[in-house]
């Protein structure tokens, strides 16, 4: 069973700018049964745990849910809302950008949305450029393309020229589209608004193609990166079997957490080893990776190994840490290291190996979104459309138990989201490769 979290239930609840007193032009209903869609009341709420034992205390903590509300904050004729992409690029972040525009403009019919350019820097009128309108003429086919028509960066700017920027263009809400970085960036504008006690909305919308928000079960652009790491993962198989001691070597995304590796692994069936930062392990040594990699060739003559680019960081000579723009430790490039080191073992007990090294990350990120991935984009915007216009904040659209809730970004950006070892997906991946049998020479 699961371990009750060491939250309180005041850490989950959401700041609201103050009572809504606006009724919704949104066509839905209050009545079940009467087959209209229902508005979401503000004091429904999702269990953060729905499993329990007989017998024992089950744990109360909730989260508020995600939807529309009948009664909203702002007055749609007097709104400016505003979208800001950062970070790295992920499949389906036009995607969202659409369907917030659709939303808001359509549906509510508030009159102007502005584009951000190039992330938190156009937030500051001194490094970045002027916003630009967005319109549904201008999104109408976007979410067919990867990248963001807005651009993005990384790195934050000053909280308090972001809030001047946001009161002098008029926005009263801040869409913020981005990992962990991002969303740090944006509770600390939502901290200088509340310092100046603004009734300014900011909204996250959690975009990591690692899939390592916390209580986002599966970010946008996950799905998409697993498909297209799954066909690389079958060309280094033809790669692989093609040859003599063949080996194919496939980076992917993953600096923290290795979902990607472990589900692409899974959806194609052919790997042998997937290797993620949440399993450490030796590279030499009679029950190291190099060794069962060996044991592996001789029984099959083919090998295909999948890491995740934050695994092995341990095997890789120390130097001094490094971040980027965003405070992320630079990590050292896993792929050509492994490859070399192959290489050069298998010189070492003769047994001579041809590894083709594949790095398929830029391609992955900068693909448009599935289909999957398209209809959580769509979910995602229009439950940070709804949260916004109802006078939330400091919060993000997460996914708990296949429900969007809202979540308090203080908690969402307290640590990242990892693969369990002891999970059903690790698992499955062990069973799939069986690498254990390797690595302990049976």
């Amino acid at each position: 069973m699961p371990e009750t979290p060491d939250l309180t239930q005041q850490q989950l609840s959401i700041t609201s700018l103050g009572e809504p007193s606006q009724i919704s032009p949104l066509p839905l209903s209050t009545v079940p049964g009467d087959d209209i869609g229902d508005f979401v009341e503000d004091d429904t709420h999702l269990f953060y745990e729905p499993r329990f034992k007989f017998g024992e205390k089950h744990c109360d903590l909730s989260f508020e849910m995600a939807g529309a509300r009948r009664e909203i904050f702002f007055h749609p004729a007097d709104t400016t809302a505003a979208i800001v992409t950062c970070g790295g690029l992920c499949p389906g972040i036009n995607n969202v950008i659409r369907s917030l525009v659709m939303e808001l403009l359509l549906n509510y019919g508030i009159q102007n949305v502005l584009g951000i350019r190039y992330g938190y820097h156009g937030l500051n009128p001194t490094v970045g450029r002027p916003p630009i309108e967005l319109t549904a003429e201008l999104v109408d086919d976007i979410h067919h393309k990867g990248g963001t028509i807005l651009g993005t960066s990384r790195g934050h700017q000053e909280a308090k020229e972001t809030v001047d920027f946001l009161v002098s263009r008029g926005i009263n809400i801040l869409f913020c589209v981005g990992g962990d970085g991002t969303q740090r960036g944006a509770h600390q504008i939502a901290l200088e608004i509340a310092r100046r006690k603004l009734s300014i909305s900011v909204v996250g919308i959690p975009k990591t193609i690692d899939n390592d928000i916390k209580y986002c079960y599966r970010t946008f652009g996950y799905a998409t990166a697993v498909s297209e790491a799954e066909k690389v993962i079958d060309r280094a198989h033809v790669e692989a079997r093609s040859v003599l001691n063949g080996v194919g070597l496939v980076k992917l995304m993953g600096r923290h957490a290795g979902f990607i590796a472990a589900s692409a692994t899974l959806a194609s069936g052919v790997a042998d080893f997937a290797l993620i930062p949440e399993v450490p392990m030796a590279l030499y040594g009679e029950h190291g990776f190099l060794a069962a990699l060996q044991r592996r060739l001789k029984a099959r003559e083919h090998a295909v190994v999948v890491v995740a680019e934050g695994a092995g960081q341990h095997w890789l000579d120390e130097c001094p840490a490094e971040f980027d723009a965003s405070g992320n430790l630079r990590l050292r490039d896993i792929g050509p290291f492994l490859a070399e080191a192959i290489k050069s073992h298998s010189t070492e007990v003769s047994s001579p190996v041809s590894v083709k090294y594949f790095d398929p990350s830029y391609h992955i990120r900068s693909v448009p979104a599935d289909a999957a991935d398209s209809l959580l984009c769509e979910k995602l915007a229009r439950s940070a459309a709804h949260a916004g216009m109802s006078g939330k904040t400091d919060m993000l659209i997460g996914l708990w138990h296949n429900h969007l809730i809202h979540v308090p970004l203080t908690i969402s950006c307290s640590a990242k989201k990892q693969l369990s070892p002891e999970g059903e997906l690790w698992m499955a991946v062990e069973a799939l490769t069986r690498q254990q049998k390797w690595y302990l020479g049976e």
